[in-house]
């Protein structure tokens, strides 16, 4: 009967860290704390909440595997290299640790999985991170979500191999899946894109589940295989989206839940602290191993800084590993504290990632692979640069070529967009519009006009930002959906375009202009 009261406290406290510049992530976990402290306690709504955030978790994960991304030996070397060097440092820590420590006991096995567990970067953190930046689309993003995505089937193939769960001759029958999977495609189609869309992505994760479960499968490992036999395609993309904030909202359950297990007895309060304060060595360890895979320092940095952190599925490895009484429960709750220390610290770092390779840039170029060739971007005789070839940008470049001609330049940051418009005639080049090395190598004097059609609002305002650091005096424009976002970008002197207001205009024009007579026939 708490459950209601639960909910509201967790909105409460997500709120309250959110105002202060912290993931609500932190605030979920509070507020389990809080609430264990008054002597609450969680219903069963609130514990298969929890269940389906963490299976749809999965299955999101799966939806967005790929796997010619993740074979790139940047991301699964720097992944796997990454992991082993953590469980190697962090397992004898951990039992260290205890024997110092009075009424704590850790055998090796136990050592491990923990170690395992705090290897995993926050996936839920990074992606806020840089959504709140607008680097989303950019390559130390690509990096990133990459690494994170080979942790994450990592912990999933653990956990099925530990719980020991034997696959029944039945489980033969789940090839069957396969040649399903248009026929799973057909059906997405026919449910549209609202309700019944979302409801249809709900049934198959969920569902999948069940159907693994009852073959002798592990559930969790279903949910992800259903998304992996999804993934790549635009329903898949759209599916991912939908199910993203039901996600997140049942996930809160889930953080809630580990707060109301508890605190850790005294003595691994300790170590959780300790732990939590070693988190940020992990940057640097990844920024080591990205950039000897041939990762240019500054996406190797950005992307390092993001990843400095533990995992929530850290912290469901060792929830799960405890309800098979592998591990004692106290480790979730001392877990959980130090995932909250992390935050706090990486919090911190990300907020100065930006301005320490500002400052530090010529240092962190002696870090780049000798095999990495840098190329100066043709901008010769270039007086207008539009940002972002997407469709809006695209359309833009359109329509100034067609006055200026070639001293229009598109710029783009993803390969198969720049493969598109070059294969249209277009002239662009590959480039992080928010990196000042590409800014170097343009003669902003000589630019009338930058228009800015990138991915959001955030990355618009950060480039805009970072033009007027440069000293640039001309003209920026960029895309706009909502007034509050023309008003933020008018502090930098950045007109705007309403995309949502001002359609009607364009579309009203384009309905009044009279259609050509058609051609009489011969």
């Amino acid at each position: 009967m708490f459950d209601p009261i639960i909910i509201l406290c967790a909105l409460g406290f997500g709120m309250l860290a959110r105002s202060v510049g912290l993931p609500a992530l932190i605030g979920y976990l509070t507020a389990g704390f809080v609430l264990h402290e008054l002597g609450t306690t969680g219903g069963p709504l609130l514990e298969k909440i929890s269940e389906i955030g963490v299976t749809l978790l999965l299955f999101s994960i799966g939806l967005k595997l790929r796997p010619k991304e993740l074979l790139e030996a940047r991301v699964w070397g720097t992944t796997m290299a990454h992991m082993a060097i953590m469980i190697g440092a962090f397992t004898p820590i951990l039992i260290f640790a205890t024997r110092l420590l009075p009424g704590v006991t850790l055998t090796l096995d136990d050592a491990v999985i923990i170690a395992f567990a705090l290897s995993f970067s926050s996936t839920v953190f990074a992606i806020q991170v840089m959504q709140e930046r607008g680097e989303m689309s950019s390559r130390h993003a690509t990096l990133s979500i990459g690494i994170l995505l080979l942790q994450d089937v990592a912990a999933v193939i653990f956990i099925t191999v530990s719980t020991g769960k034997v696959p029944e001759w039945t489980a033969l029958g789940l090839l069957l899946l396969i040649p399903l999977r248009p026929l799973i495609f057909r059906l997405l189609s026919l449910a549209g894109h609202d309700e019944l869309f979302t409801l249809f992505g709900l049934a198959l994760a969920i569902g999948g589940v069940e159907l693994f479960e009852a073959v002798g499968v592990k559930g969790d490992l279903g949910a992800l295989i259903l998304g992996a036999m999804l993934a790549g395609s635009q329903k898949s993309k759209e599916l991912s989206k939908n199910l993203l904030h039901f996600k997140d909202l049942f996930l809160v359950a889930f953080f809630v839940t580990i707060g109301l297990s508890g605190w850790p007895q005294e003595e691994l309060i300790y170590i959780a602290i300790v732990i939590g304060v070693l988190a940020p060595l992990k940057s640097p360890l990844y920024f080591w191993l990205m950039t000897r895979l041939h990762t240019p320092p500054r996406t190797a940095l950005l992307s390092s800084v993001a990843l400095s952190n533990f995992s929530e599925f850290g912290l469901i490895v060792v929830a799960i590993m405890s309800k098979q009484g592998l591990l004692d429960s106290q480790w979730s709750a001392a877990l959980s504290l130090a995932i909250a220390i992390s935050f706090l610290l990486s919090s911190s770092m990300n907020m100065r990632a930006h301005p320490f390779y500002y400052r530090w840039y010529n240092r962190l170029q002696r870090f780049q692979s000798r095999q990495l060739v840098s190329t100066r971007p043709n901008v010769e005789g270039v007086n207008f640069i539009i940002l972002g070839m997407g469709n809006i940008g695209a359309g833009a470049y359109q329509a100034m070529q067609s006055v200026h001609g070639d001293t229009v330049l598109g710029v783009d940051d993803n390969d198969r967009k720049l493969a598109i418009c070059r294969s249209r005639g277009y002239r662009v080049v590959g480039a992080d519009a928010s990196d000042p090395a590409f800014w170097i190598c343009v003669d902003l004097d000589k630019i009338e006009h930058v228009m800015l059609a990138l991915t959001n609002h955030e990355e618009n305002k950060l480039v805009g930002k970072l033009l007027r650091a440069q000293n640039y005096t001309g003209r920026i424009t960029a895309i706009v959906r909502f007034e509050e976002e023309a008003e933020e970008l008018k502090e930098y002197d950045i007109s705007s375009f309403n995309l949502f207001a001002e359609a009607g205009s364009g579309f009203a024009t384009h309905a009044d202009t009279p259609r050509a007579a058609p051609a009489a026939e011969p």
